[in-house]
């Protein structure tokens, strides 16, 4: 579990100064966040990468020399464990349910306001996705227009213990609220988790719930 009493180191990439700004300003009246570094675009967030470790690191799409498209799979191999919050103006959900396959951990538009912005980073910390209408559109979009590598159910046993906590995961309900709902300890819902992963094929929360919508455990948003 992440120590969440800890303050949140948080890097940003954007090549507008203010909108870096902005998010700097509305940073700095949170305890619990830190804003620690500033990149104009993805070489130099990289360069900054290999003398800092931030825990989030927010991440606009379009910036000059190399764009955040181009920047995610970089942070990937050179800081595996921090979370990516993609910025953009658009809300297109090919291009989204394509970040979050390749790493992105949730995907924001750039009037978001700033109030999301801290939500956004504080649950992708605490819970590894910050799912919201965006994403979870996107990636069921994703669903019905391709076939995914996952399971099919038949190949997939799950216990009951193993769907109810699967579908409350779905709801965005944190470890501590699962393990008081299913009456388990959270180390036992974590566990749960990795075997759901594994039993499923998912590689992440987000393989996790088109898992759960693809085969009926939760309803489909409309």
């Amino acid at each position: 579990m992440k120590n969440i009493d800890k303050v949140i180191k948080v890097a940003i990439a954007d090549d507008h100064a203010l909108f870096r700004a902005g998010v700097k300003t509305s940073l700095s009246s949170k305890r619990d966040v830190e804003l620690i570094a500033e990149a104009d675009n993805g070489m130099q967030l990289l360069n900054l990468l290999k003398h800092i470790e931030p825990d989030v690191i927010l991440l606009d799409i379009q910036m000059p020399i190399m764009d955040g498209i181009q920047t995610l799979p970089e942070i990937r191999k050179v800081r595996p464990d921090a979370k990516v919050i993609i910025l953009s103006m658009h809300n297109d959900h090919s291009m989204i349910s394509k970040l979050m396959e390749i790493g992105a951990n949730s995907y924001l538009t750039k009037n978001s306001d700033s109030e999301t912005i801290y939500q956004a980073i504080k649950t992708c910390y605490e819970q590894e996705f910050f799912f919201n209408e965006l994403t979870n559109k996107a990636l069921l979009t994703g669903l019905r227009t391709k076939r995914t590598d996952l399971a099919s159910p038949q190949e997939v046993n799950l216990s009951d213990k193993e769907t109810r906590v699967l579908k409350l995961m779905c709801e965005e309900k944190t470890t501590k609220e699962i393990a008081d709902i299913v009456e388990i300890s959270p180390r036992t819902v974590e566990a749960i988790r990795d075997k759901l992963k594994t039993k499923t094929g998912a590689k992440s929360m987000a393989g996790l719930v088109m898992y759960a919508v693809k085969n009926g455990i939760i309803d489909q948003p409309q």
